[in-house]
């Protein structure tokens, strides 16, 4: 063991020595960049994105007039909150237990009011009687059966009156 610890300090006793007396071989070592520089960059950062978002189309915005906001609940006891930003109109803030994201409106061919956030992956898609939260790395849904009044009030209808299967087929019209 004192052979091993002794070759090992006549190896670095040099490099020890030289760095020593030359600070040239080890500069000093500088922070890339200053606490306010830092904050300045995140603040013109934050300005930037606010900037991109405020660039909705007319049919985005239109969908997401047609939200529903509120604390929603959701079948095995979860609510999902959801709320418009008062500072960027069409954009909202929806909360599930600790998951925060920050969604805007995508048209859709079918209808249906879809909001995405891209960097969770998430959409909340709401149907005239149900709404959920969808994760798309995760591919699955967060939760379901979240339901406005409004969604409430159109699933009961349902039950009354279901709407026809799309596999049966039409009733004849008489003329």
């Amino acid at each position: 063991m004192n052979k091993q610890l002794s070759t090992l300090v006549l190896f670095l006793a040099p490099a020890w020595a030289l760095a020593q007396t030359s600070p040239s071989v080890t500069p000093a070592l500088k922070p890339s960049a200053s606490r306010a520089e830092i904050k300045a960059k995140a603040k013109n950062l934050a300005v930037a994105v606010q900037a991109a978002e405020a660039a909705l189309t007319p049919g985005e915005l239109a969908i997401a007039e047609r939200v529903h906001v509120g604390r929603l609940p959701c079948e095995l006891g979860n609510w999902v909150t959801l709320s418009a930003d008062p500072k960027a109109p069409g954009y909202f803030n929806v909360q599930l237990n600790m998951i925060k994201l920050r969604m805007f409106p995508v048209e859709t061919a079918t209808g249906a009011i879809r909001l995405e956030d891209h960097t969770a992956g998430a959409v909340w898609l709401q149907l005239s009687n149900k709404s959920m939260l969808m994760s798309q790395k995760l591919g699955k849904r967060l939760a379901d059966e979240c339901m406005s009044p409004v969604q409430l009030a159109v699933a009961e209808g349902l039950k009354l009156k279901p709407a026809a299967s799309i596999l049966e087929p039409a009733p004849a019209v008489r003329p």
